[in-house]
């Protein structure tokens, strides 16, 4: 076994002891048993303990959402579960001391370090994964050689890591993706669960089991904080953080995966052009674009464009949405479309945070809303515009059954009591809801609940903050079901 020349190899051992801590204590450390576990954990944990089906876990998602303390919550219920201390693994691949050694190398010191006569029943956790360069290639190896370890890995770089991982290890590897928090989660961090109550909703006819508060001023507060604040968890729970949102966001978060992880999985050349076009994207989350009118602000080639769309996408930073014509029908080529950003709290780190009166409110609810959406994944969601004469019309949310290239619904996302006073100036949504037979829709509000009809449309509004709240914990619910 070849190990580093330049770091002696008793270094290494001592640094193995350091990063696992419980091989002594049999705990991992107070400052990780202290933090609460994410909702998503008891997804999660069930992968790691399959063992009758030999894949490692690959556990995937954005920086700073809560990777890295996961896999510590793992360790902890691993041992509580019985597991030996000493059969648990963790090594940080981000460290340079590892830099000469392989995944091999570093299991075979691991042995040495506790002097194991076998690694049969470990569990090994690789954190940040994408820094072994053929990190997919070494782990596939490792999973067809220790038929009886389980490997869980972590990465950063969520594009690399979902191409990698189904491209080279297919029936090897699972994937599991870590979203930014929802504002489930958030009320859920923030202990502040007691503002939500059970109740039931009317909608299409149907009495639905629905999440209301007793409180929607305290509701609407905090959600306002999770739109400045609330993607990740160390700056939900730091009011230090809050306060210098630019520096730990921006530069721990934004820059990192601008100016170092994209740059060097696609080789980009022109990192501050890419820099300048995700700044321009922040500003505008929400907003419809389209390639002229990007390449014409911008002085940048549409098919650079395009390319920069794809990466900023594949890193999990933004989310495009395609469009449909008021027939829900996809339009054959792409000439506008809508971009999010994946938490509205890195508009915040780029600028500054908003209060609930300022204007860009409403396109930060909407990126808030998509972003709950888009923790269920093969969800076909679009948005509706179409032109009739002079008149224009656009639905802000629509799904789509893709087998039967039908629309499922159309919501309208506003932050604003307007359209609860006045349903009949939802003329697009009314229209949008006719040309396809829908019986009912929803709209969001400030602050009011209820139901109104137009005709034979039923119109339910909510709360954006109630409604968010739902799409979280209803995607979790599914989630738990389904597992």
């Amino acid at each position: 076994m070849k190990f580093s020349s330049i770091i002696p190899t008793e270094k290494i051992i001592e640094r193995l002891h350091y990063e696992n801590p419980w091989w002594l204590t049999k705990e991992i450390s107070e400052a990780y048993k202290s933090m609460s576990k994410r909702l998503y954990f008891d997804l999660f944990y069930p992968f790691v303990v399959e063992k009758d089906i030999r894949r490692a876990v690959v556990l995937m998602g954005p920086r700073r959402v809560g990777k890295t303390v996961m896999m510590f919550h793992t360790i902890q219920n691993l041992i509580d579960d019985g597991t030996d201390p000493q059969k648990i693994f963790f090594i940080g691949i981000d460290n340079p001391i590892y830099i000469n050694l392989s995944l091999e190398d570093i299991l075979g010191l691991c042995k040495e370090a506790l002097k194991l006569e076998n690694l049969n029943g470990c569990y090994v956790f690789f954190d940040e994964i994408q820094y072994l360069k053929d990190w997919e290639r070494h782990l596939k190896v490792l999973v067809d050689s220790y038929p009886n370890i389980k490997f869980v890995v972590s990465g950063s770089a969520a594009a690399a890591l979902r191409w990698h991982s189904s491209e080279s290890g297919a029936g090897r590897f699972t994937d599991f993706m870590l979203p930014p928090l929802t504002f489930q989660e958030y009320i859920h961090l923030k202990n502040m669960n007691h503002l939500i109550i059970d109740s039931n909703i009317q909608y299409d006819g149907v009495e639905i089991p629905y999440k209301i508060t007793h409180d929607l001023k305290a509701l609407n507060k905090e959600f306002v904080n999770y739109l400045n604040f609330g993607g990740y968890p160390e700056v939900v729970l730091s009011e230090k953080i809050q306060s210098d949102m630019g520096r730990y966001v921006k530069n721990d978060i934004i820059d990192k995966v601008l100016l170092r992880d994209l740059p060097s999985l696609y080789g980009i050349k022109d990192i501050q052009e890419l820099n300048r076009f995700f700044t321009y994207i922040a500003y505008n989350t929400g907003n419809e674009f389209s390639y002229e009118a990007i390449s014409k602000d911008s002085g940048i080639q549409k098919v650079t464009l395009k390319k920069y769309l794809e990466y900023l996408e594949a890193a999990f930073l933004i989310k495009v949405l395609n469009k449909v014509d008021v027939n829900a029908k996809k339009l054959k080529r792409v000439t506008s479309f809508k971009v999010y950003l994946t938490n509205p709290s890195l508009r915040t780190a780029l600028f500054s945070p908003i209060i609930e009166t300022d204007q860009e409110m409403g396109n930060m609810v909407e990126t808030a809303i998509l972003s709950q959406w888009m923790h269920r994944e093969n969800l076909d969601l679009t948005y509706a515009r179409w032109k009739e004469g002079r008149k224009e019309g656009v639905v802000d949310l629509v799904l789509l059954d893709d087998k039967k290239f039908k629309p499922v619904w159309g919501v309208e996302i506003k932050w604003s009591n307007r359209y609860y006073m006045k349903p009949q100036e939802l003329n697009s949504l009314i229209q949008f809801c006719k040309t396809n037979d829908f019986t009912s829709a929803l709209v969001t509000t400030i602050d009011q609940l209820g139901n109104k009809e137009i005709g034979d449309l039923k119109l339910t509004y909510l709360p954006a903050s109630i409604y968010a709240y739902n799409v979280g914990e209803n995607t979790l619910r599914m989630k738990n079901t389904n597992i």
